[in-house]
């Protein structure tokens, strides 16, 4: 992708709007602004630059604060005129201190929010904590556990224990997360996977 594909003739004064979202739970952070110089910039550095209007020069996100948005990947819209950057943010994305600067409910739905809490558990390690205790014991003690919650589910759907079989499930599902979570592997990259099996 090059900055000279987009249709700036589409742009106010020529600058590219550009979207971010959260690269694992989806959610808008921010928009921005980008002219080739601060394309250019976020495309060979990988964290994202834009053009600010107002100081009329570069401004990479996070070179005050640290909250960088480390970019994963970057679309183009259909009509070529604004560019979406799924990127991971390092800390809160707005200046305010907030997660976006958009004030929207949380929609990723439970089963993100679980892995990233196991995503926080992977990094501080506090005792006490069941998930921390999986990390230590590694991979093979995890697999197994994942391997054994998949047998305990398959039992109860054959036997039919509806009610079982849900609680069985849920041990299987966060088992997998944490098995995802050790082989560095998120949700999206999972998602990306099925929909290429789909199309």
């Amino acid at each position: 992708m090059n900055f000279s594909d987009f249709n700036l003739d589409k742009c106010a004064d020529g600058l590219l709007p550009v979207v971010v979202q959260n690269a694992v739970t989806l959610k808008v952070l921010m928009l921005g602004y980008m002219n080739r110089e601060a394309f250019e910039k976020t495309v060979a550095e990988g964290r994202v630059t834009f053009y600010s209007r107002t100081r009329g020069t570069l401004w990479t996100k996070g070179e005050t604060s640290g909250n960088f948005l480390e970019v994963k990947d970057m679309y183009a819209d259909c009509d070529g005129d604004t560019l979406l950057i799924k990127a991971m943010p390092i800390g809160p994305t707005c200046h305010r201190g907030t997660e976006a600067c958009f004030d929207t409910p949380a929609e990723d739905g439970f089963i993100r929010s679980l892995s990233r809490l196991i995503q926080q558990r992977h990094a501080e390690m506090p005792e006490n904590s069941y998930t921390t205790k999986l990390f230590i014991k590694g991979v093979k003690k995890i697999a197994q556990k994942v391997g054994e919650e998949a047998v305990e589910s398959t039992i109860e759907a054959v036997d039919g224990n509806r009610d079982r079989f849900i609680y069985e499930a849920s041990d299987l599902i966060y088992h997998l997360l944490v098995l995802l979570e050790q082989m560095n592997v998120t949700l999206p990259e999972i998602e990306r996977e099925l929909l290429q099996r789909h199309s």
